[in-house]
């Protein structure tokens, strides 16, 4: 099924990589233009976007990239405001800005507690913020808000700011969905499991298992009923779906991506 956002805009915050391969954003940004929507791809770091860029061109598709600091309300009401003046509207929304930091409530300081609560969750508050009057004016609009399993569970390792903040993710988006949706704006979470992405051997096997990346995939997989890791492009065609027309009476609802692992019960 081809062209399923034809038409539309979208903005990926989050759009880079840390490393080559299939990361949430570079994922997302790369398959809403593969469907025919013009990609407003964002990142802090504008390098970490060069893959996405690539594959999109490449493809054909239409992306433009723009550097913010998803944590900085006036960067991102400058970025809407520079989609807006480029495309002329915002169909699409993605907040995908995160990342996790090691530690529980002890091990974890109040700077790295506040830290994280930035990055992941007030990422996603300043970019309803600012992206909702826009849609509201335009008569509606599709935001994905990117959460995690460890928001919901348990998934293996003591990272407080991190599973707390993603459990905001969630409450953030069934509130705003309840809101706006007589705005015609739906408001909808991907919850990605332990997907293998580029940050696991860049950073997670750092975190938790001194740089054995064989290790930690093989601890990961072990959680996972269907036995092996998804990757981004998992996160990505969920979005896809909750992004287009096809999720029309779809709103404050969740889709969980993670091979089983929530589900089990040990």
């Amino acid at each position: 099924m081809a062209g399923r956002l034809e038409g539309k805009v979208a903005i990926v915050s989050g759009a880079g990589c840390v490393g080559p391969g299939w990361g949430n954003g570079r994922a997302m940004a790369v398959i809403f233009a593969q469907e025919g929507a013009k990609v407003f791809a964002a990142d802090k770091n504008l390098d970490a976007m060069t893959e996405t860029l690539a594959r999109v061109r490449d493809a054909g598709g239409d992306i433009e990239a723009y550097q913010v600091d998803a944590t900085d309300s006036g960067q991102v009401a400058k970025m809407m405001e520079a989609a807006h003046a480029r495309y002329g509207r915002i169909d699409i929304l993605v907040n995908n800005v995160g990342g996790s930091a090691a530690g529980g409530a002890v091990e974890l300081s109040e700077e790295g507690f506040d830290a994280q609560m930035d990055h992941n969750l007030k990422s996603a508050f300043l970019g309803c913020k600012h992206v909702i009057p826009i849609m509201i004016a335009q008569g509606g609009g599709a935001i994905v808000n990117v959460a995690s399993a460890s928001g919901i569970r348990w998934s293996g390792a003591a990272q407080v700011g991190y599973a707390a903040a993603k459990a905001g993710v969630l409450q953030l988006s069934r509130v705003t969905a309840v809101q706006y949706a007589s705005k015609g704006i739906r408001v909808n979470t991907v919850v990605p499991g332990q997907l293998h992405t580029p940050m696991v051997e860049v950073r997670l096997a750092k975190q938790r298992s001194g740089g054995d990346v064989d290790a930690l995939l093989k601890s990961r997989v072990a959680r996972i009923p269907l036995g092996f890791m998804g990757d981004g492009r998992d996160t990505a065609y969920a979005a896809l779906y909750l992004a287009s027309d096809e999720a029309r009476f779809v709103t404050g609802a969740e889709i969980v991506v993670d091979g089983g692992m929530t589900a089990r019960c040990d």
